[in-house]
């Protein structure tokens, strides 16, 4: 049976593409700086971004606690979303490792910080008080629809930033999603980023790997902080010429992957028993309730899995189904007829 694994899009393989310039990869120790494959991803990255320097991580997990631990001193204070991935799913990681407390504040419906939420969160200069040093955004956002952040919100805080002397760390776990919603250039996107991390192992396919970006000399002590959370890699070459094939070939497929989302979307939403606003779809991730009187998400999904389609419960009534470059507009086609099947049926 062909599986359509909606799940994510972690679940993407690599290429024969990939797979021929891994098994090609000139290497070295990139401990030593000396992986001449990892030099170069490192070097388009940074390209890419508009951003001076950049390095190469194990995972988004790693790239944001690398972030936060170059951006913060034990004890200081990051404001960030309380749908943020670095709160809900990283495990506590910047708190656990590098003492820094996590300032939530409510995530809008599209993803954004209110910003006077935020500037209320900002802590005055007082000895009982952590000290505020960087603000935490997340585009797209997961949590929030997989909804991109545009330019004149970066923009608002920017200025909300300055006015505070903080920084801004963008998780762009799929920020190369959010530039291809929104039209844009990712430099366009992150040209406030003090330091932006980026998946390779998501809708980019590679099949391990994460960047994080910034000026130089933050990238200097990124690579520091890396080193002690483990985080050093010797001949990673093998790893970082996936992660070449991926921003080279496979940033220009995103496209495809938000049209059938929303085609997705479309038709889900004229299911009894589903509910979804295709409106909100705006990139590859599709949220959708399942309202029907004798199932729920986690039978749903189990139903669909029976049928050779996967989809992520979510909680009691919640699932959500990633499109990625493994999923064409058949497989939406068909996993639509299985979702009608089993909605009709129950």
């Amino acid at each position: 049976m062909h599986t359509i694994d909606l799940r994510s899009d972690t679940l993407t393989q690599p290429s024969k593409a990939m797979r021929q310039a891994m098994a090609n990869a000139d290497v070295g120790d990139d401990v030593f700086g000396e992986d001449p494959t990892v030099n170069r991803l490192e070097t388009m990255a940074a390209e890419t971004t508009g951003k001076e320097a950049a390095l190469f991580v194990s995972s988004g997990t790693m790239a944001n606690l690398v972030s936060l631990l170059t951006h913060c001193n034990r004890g200081d204070e990051v404001i960030l979303g309380d749908q943020a991935h670095i709160f809900y799913y990283e495990q506590g990681g910047c708190a656990a490792l590098g003492g820094i407390h996590p300032h939530t504040v409510p995530n809008l419906p599209d993803g954004t910080l209110d910003l006077a939420a935020v500037e209320a969160a900002i802590r005055a200069d007082n000895v009982h008080f952590p000290i505020t040093r960087v603000i935490a955004l997340e585009n797209t956002h997961n949590r929030c629809l997989g909804t991109p952040l545009p330019t004149d919100y970066m923009d608002q805080v920017k200025a909300l930033a300055d006015q505070h002397d903080l920084k801004i760390h963008v998780d762009g776990a799929r920020i190369f999603n959010a530039a291809a919603a929104l039209d844009v250039e990712p430099p366009a996107l992150l040209r406030h980023a003090d330091s932006v991390s980026f998946c390779l192992s998501k809708g980019l396919g590679a099949p391990v790997g994460s960047l994080v970006c910034g000026r130089r000399e933050f990238i200097d002590r990124a690579r520091r902080n890396r080193k002690v959370v483990g985080g050093g890699m010797r001949q990673a070459g093998i790893l970082a010429a996936a992660g070449l094939v991926a921003l080279e070939e496979n940033v220009h497929n995103l496209p495809t992957d938000h049209v059938n989302a929303h085609k997705l979307a479309l038709g889900l939403a004229e299911l009894p028993g589903i509910e979804l606003d295709p409106s909100g779809v705006h990139t590859n991730i599709v949220f959708f309730k399942v309202n029907h009187p004798k199932l729920n998400a986690e039978s749903l999904s189990t139903a669909l899995s029976e049928e050779g389609v996967k989809a992520l419960a979510l909680g009691h009534d919640l699932l959500r189904a990633v499109t990625h470059y493994h999923i064409t507009a058949q497989d939406i086609d068909q996993a639509l007829i299985v979702f009608k099947k089993i909605l009709q049926k129950a």
